[in-house]
């Protein structure tokens, strides 16, 4: 059976973007191959064609989240840092981590994978360490060292607050992150 043109690449592509919102969901360790195959609506034959190896799909779905990333879409359209934090520490990404930061959902198990994995992590850190630290005051002293204790602070934030099983605290993590964040900006 022959396909259209551009098919293989269509086909790697939903690939990519179910799994890059699976291993956010559920871990990387929890989902298998076949399940993100399934939830593509794909079989799981069809996965070598595509992908040498699970951590290979792994890759290729943390640049994905990368690629997805509302702190990069919001530094795109201009906005300031403040816009960057409360976006970052909002209930709806603490909510619905298949749709957010693949670093604060996966930054554990991907400690624990090949240096090449780790690497394309590493982009992702330095991306938005980057996007942070050029909307700090031009003249701030340790600018690159402020982004990187600020980043750490609202990833922090929100990997606890998605942990805690109170609500009520899971908000009160948000907002002591964001002003936490701010205070760190000076903001």
């Amino acid at each position: 059976m022959r396909y259209e043109k551009g098919h293989k690449e269509a086909t790697r592509q939903k690939i990519v973007e179910t799994a890059a919102a699976e291993f956010r969901r559920n871990g990387i360790d929890g989902i298998g191959v076949a399940d993100v195959m399934a939830r593509a609506g794909l079989t799981h034959g069809g996965f070598y064609s595509h992908f040498k190896s699970k951590e290979d799909l792994v890759r290729a779905a943390l640049e994905e989240a990368g690629r997805q990333s509302r702190s990069r879409k919001i530094a795109e359209e201009g906005g300031s840092l403040e816009d960057v934090i409360r976006s970052y520490l909002r209930p709806e990404h603490r909510d619905a981590p298949e749709r957010g930061c693949a670093i604060a959902a996966l930054v554990a198990e991907v400690g624990r994978h090949s240096l090449p994995t780790r690497k394309e992590l590493t982009a992702g850190v330095d991306r938005i360490i980057g996007i942070i630290e050029s909307r700090l005051p031009g003249k701030m002293r340790g600018r690159r060292k402020t982004a990187i204790g600020i980043f750490a602070t609202i990833m922090g934030a929100l990997q606890l607050a998605r942990t805690v099983s109170d609500k009520e605290l899971s908000d009160q993590i948000i907002e002591a992150g964001i002003a936490s964040a701010l205070t760190l900006a000076k903001i």
